[in-house]
């Protein structure tokens, strides 16, 4: 079977050849002795084709305890790389060289090491939704689950420098109560567009609804004010990673659930969930980056090994410190 008797447009497919997908797809992983992971806003079929679906950081500390020798990544490129500096001895191949990130592309290690020279003696803490460039200049990386962890272990007067994502920066300022943090303004375009307006839009049509809130979302400062205004009940207003909400979503009692994060997460959420009904802020909030890798570019790279992924190895071993520092901080997180 090949892709070309597949065609390119997926959502055109029949049962049957999907059925053919899933069987080659299988046939291909194990021939090549690989391991398929699949981040939480790919598309459907290829969260349920992976052996894992998660974020970013928790796939690629997946892919290093791995005994597969490949590693195919469907995510964007910075997530394909983070696993190859945690596996360096493994093939890494991603469905679409291409697929990159607005916020990772916000910043590179040329603007970050410029910005640290006006802030010497500052550490830098950086997003893992980054470069390896960018990630070997960096002292101590976090996700958005640990980022408020990762500062507060810095001694109070030295300052810090995070990036790139503004809006998880905001959060982190907000709950360690520092002056002393600059944040670089980045930003995830889809993220951003999540915003203020179409959050309070949503929360006032849904009274009884509880709003899960991803904290790079633009919206995130809305749905904290609501919360203290008592428009949303405090209880029922959560800030949190993408795993933090597949968490929550497990034991959620709640008839809805209003979700501000990019709409691929909404499969896991009701797979974990069906009594639950998860709805989306912005219905439109699909990373056009995260759509390239297709069905039939996955069945591409496992039979044809395109697109392999390396990193330089003084860049991933500088990197690999950033990211292992986190670690040795305490709890990493549920990832971004």
């Amino acid at each position: 079977m090949t892709t070309t008797a597949l065609g390119t447009d997926w959502r055109a497919w029949t049962s049957p050849e999907w059925e053919a997908w899933r069987s080659e797809v299988r046939r291909l992983a194990d021939e090549q002795n690989a391991v398929i992971l699949a981040h939480n806003y790919q598309v459907a079929p290829i969260q349920d084709i992976a052996d894992h679906v998660g974020d970013s950081l928790a796939l690629s500390r997946i892919a290093a305890a791995s005994t597969a020798s490949t590693i195919v990544f469907c995510g964007v490129h910075f997530m394909a790389e983070t696993a190859k500096i945690l596996a360096p001895a493994k093939r890494v191949l991603i469905p679409d060289a291409a697929a990159g990130c607005s916020l990772a592309d916000t910043i590179t290690a040329d603007q970050l090491r410029a910005w640290k020279a006006e802030y010497p003696g500052a550490v830098v803490v950086s997003y893992v939704n980054t470069t390896a460039e960018v990630k070997a200049e960096t002292d101590i990386c976090c996700t958005s689950s640990n980022a408020v962890e990762v500062v507060s272990s810095i001694p109070a007067d030295t300052p810090v420098l995070f990036g790139p994502d503004q809006f998880l920066g905001a959060h982190v300022r907000r709950m360690t109560g520092r002056d002393n943090i600059h944040v670089w303004l980045g930003e995830c375009h889809v993220h951003a567009d999540i915003s203020p307006s179409a959050l309070v839009d949503k929360v006032h049509a849904n009274p009884d609804a509880e709003l899960y809130v991803h904290p790079e979302c633009g919206c995130t400062t809305s749905a904290l004010w609501l919360a203290e205004s008592g428009e949303l009940p405090a209880e029922r207003t959560h800030v949190l990673s993408t795993g933090g909400m597949l968490d929550l979503a497990r034991t959620a009692t709640a008839a809805k659930v209003l979700v501000a994060t990019e709409i691929g997460m909404l499969h896991q959420l009701r797979g974990a969930n069906p009594h639950t009904t998860f709805e989306p802020v912005n219905p439109k909030a699909a990373c056009p980056f995260m759509a390239m890798i297709t069905p039939d570019k996955l069945l591409t790279t496992l039979r044809d090994g395109t697109d392999e992924v390396d990193v330089d190895a003084g860049v991933a071993a500088k990197a690999r410190a950033a990211v292992e520092r986190m670690i040795a901080i305490g709890r990493t997180g549920r990832g971004e």
